[in-house]
């Protein structure tokens, strides 16, 4: 992982795009690129959403994230696999593209999966931000409001990936890696993203 990377914000409207990845990273491996990809999901509103204004742009979040997986067999993995192991791709798929989420998973989650202390409280989720704020002088210029978000979407990628039953959970559920991922991630030498996968071999 590039830990030149810029800090960002945009999780807040990103977000986990797990159903809307699925589509895009099929589509990718029919080898359509990003602009035939998006006119196909408008011409079938394949997102379902509403209106076509945030359609391109989240195709394109989803895009960036399927590149920097670095990896043919994890977007096949993402398109192709059960929910559960496809939902871990995409986790590491933001990793691998929001220098945000892949602090708080290794750094807060895999730390924790790694000591065997499941707590996962608001008290947890506050500190990892208060040391960022104190670290980097563009988080510290963040809103409240946009903190608050960041704070709700990352616990939202927990629950989705299973790793947390719920908003009022107290505890991380000690997860299995799938076999796909832990090997996507050996072959792009990603060793640090293991724990965050509460794998440890």
């Amino acid at each position: 992982m590039d830990i030149n990377m810029q800090y960002n914000a945009s999780l807040t409207s990103e977000q986990f795009l797990f159903y809307e990845i699925r589509i895009v990273s099929r589509q990718y491996l029919e080898g359509k690129l990003i602009d035939e990809i998006i006119e196909y999901i408008k011409h079938d509103n394949l997102f379902q959403y509403p209106t076509e204004r945030k359609i391109s742009e989240l195709a394109r979040a989803c895009h960036r994230r399927i590149i920097a997986l670095g990896s043919e067999k994890l977007v096949y993995e993402l398109a192709n696999a059960p929910v559960e192991a496809a939902k871990q791709v995409n986790l590491y798929a933001m990793m691998r593209y929001n220098r945000l989420v892949c602090e708080f998973m290794i750094n807060l989650i895999g730390e924790k999966y790694r000591q065997h202390d499941f707590s996962y409280t608001r008290k947890d989720i506050n500190g990892f931000f208060s040391r960022l704020q104190e670290q980097n002088d563009d988080i510290a210029a963040w809103s409240d409001q946009t903190i608050k978000k960041l704070k709700q979407v990352l616990t939202k990628c927990l629950i989705e990936a299973g790793m947390l039953d719920s908003f009022h959970a107290k505890e991380l559920n000690p997860i299995f890696i799938s076999a796909e991922l832990e090997s996507g991630i050996r072959e792009n030498n990603d060793l640090t993203a293991l724990p965050a996968f509460n794998c440890f071999k």
